[in-house]
């Protein structure tokens, strides 16, 4: 396979730098913005693969000459190299019954390492396939252990473990996102428990209370995007965006 990545994005462009896609004989794995771009980094790759080439790059103006419009730059280089390890955030989500699983699974295609944490093994074997799973009886460990910008999510099945989660979560000023599952009177009674501790960053309801809807999946959805935002919001930088 050929992988191809952007290493250089000026101006508008679809993808930032980093993004990759591999080009085999018959498949495409990933994306680097679609378009005009893409057909022709994937007609570069085939014949580097067709010709036994390492290594190439292109750099590609996205103007009205390939039939795109962002109006940007894009550099590319393509090889015969692996993956690079991309350092995505973390997100924890704590509690895996039917809202912590969903949330788990609309995570799972996202630059996101999502972790469903729980202490029921019965629960946790019913996530996805594919999702990373922790069976631990100290969730406040992790929440201890992670790493600065981590996202929390807290949706146990139990309102005194929710309010022990957010409370040590809350003592990292450090992590981008804290959320708990809830309403404004759960929200109420847990600043009544918490007394003495700054619960301003505490999000709950989660999902930005944008819809009345108690399906699983409804609610997952909207918690992931809320997540998402904080979480691109607070590692990159903003720019010229063109996602067409």
């Amino acid at each position: 396979m050929i992988r191809v990545r952007v290493i250089s994005a000026r101006g508008s462009t679809p993808r930032d730098v980093g993004a990759e896609m591999f080009v085999g004989p018959d498949a495409v794995q990933g994306t680097i913005g679609g378009g005009q771009l893409e057909y022709m980094a994937i007609d570069r790759a085939r014949v580097m693969l067709a010709q036994g080439l390492a290594l190439d790059r292109m750099d590609v103006p996205l103007g009205p000459e390939i039939g795109q419009c962002c109006g940007g730059r894009v550099a590319l280089e393509l090889d015969r190299l692996g993956p690079t390890t991309q350092d995505h955030p973390d997100a924890l989500i704590f509690g895996a019954g039917h809202v912590g699983r969903a949330l788990a699974l609309a995570l799972q295609p996202l630059p996101v390492n999502a972790s469903l944490i729980d202490q029921r093994p019965e629960e946790l074997a019913l996530a996805a396939k594919g999702v990373t799973t922790h069976l631990t009886p100290l969730p406040e460990a992790m929440i201890r252990d992670a790493r600065a910008g981590t996202a929390v999510v807290i949706l146990t099945h139990d309102h005194a473990l929710d309010f022990l989660l957010a409370t040590e979560a809350l003592s990292r000023p450090d992590l981008s996102y804290v959320g708990m599952i809830g309403s404004a009177t759960k929200r109420a009674q847990f600043r009544r428990f918490a007394k003495g501790i700054d619960t301003s960053r505490l999000v709950c309801p989660i999902g930005a209370g944008l819809s009345h809807d108690k399906r699983p999946e409804v609610i997952a959805a909207f918690t992931a995007a809320e997540l998402i935002g904080r979480l691109t919001s607070v590692t990159l930088p903003r720019k010229d965006i063109c996602n067409t």
